[in-house]
């Protein structure tokens, strides 16, 4: 099994979904005060504290993974489910820290004309400390991602491995390309043999 990173446009489309939904929020809070805009402030530093939460568990499988075997048998063992684990979760870490900060800039686009009235100004402020966690997730997600990315083992998608069998494939290339030559002339030469020998064999007149 080989995980591969996420891609940056994945981040860009959650962003532009959380804005647009934000957007759209922050309508309905302006025409029915639905009470759905904004964040609490101790929710804020709850994000960014699981966001450095995660970082440390992915640092924890980094440094396992990149310990030299002799030494990691001193670490406290690792099972790769926990492995697996980490790297989802900073996965996700990532995609809803991008979702959440569109989110929260959705309602600071729609709300921000209104910033004079102290009731509107509250949630811009909370919506503005938001977005800040949330960027903060989305970063320490893509960092957490790419540390939870394991060496490769001796398997065949170790890059020592993907380059000698590159490396025997051109090289029978090259015998069997230097060797047609070779067989071609000892056929020909042998072919002048048979015609010389024919020659003497055959009876005089």
């Amino acid at each position: 099994m080989k995980a591969r990173r996420t891609p940056w446009w994945w981040y860009v489309i959650a962003m532009l979904v959380g804005l647009l939904a934000g957007m759209g929020i922050s309508h309905l809070e302006e025409t029915r005060g639905l009470g759905l805009a904004g964040i609490p402030y101790l929710a804020s530093a709850v994000m960014v504290v699981v966001g450095f939460i995660v970082l440390y568990l992915a640092w924890q499988v980094h440094k396992y993974t990149t310990t030299d075997p002799k030494k990691r048998a001193q670490l406290k063992p690792m099972d790769s489910e926990r492995c697996v684990n980490t790297l989802i979760v900073s996965k996700a870490l990532a995609i809803a820290g991008a979702l959440l900060a569109g989110w929260y800039g959705g309602q600071i686009v729609m709300l921000y004309d209104r910033f004079e009235a102290p009731f509107f100004r509250h949630i811009v402020i909370e919506c503005i400390i938001a977005v800040i966690a949330s960027v903060i997730d989305m970063v320490l997600g893509i960092i957490s991602e790419g540390l939870c990315q394991l060496p490769p083992n001796m398997g065949p998608e170790h890059p020592k491995v993907v380059r000698k069998r590159r490396e025997e494939r051109l090289a029978r290339f090259t015998n069997r390309a230097s060797g047609m030559p070779m067989q071609a002339a000892g056929q020909h030469a042998g072919n002048n043999g048979a015609d010389e020998s024919d020659k003497w064999e055959k009876p005089c007149n």
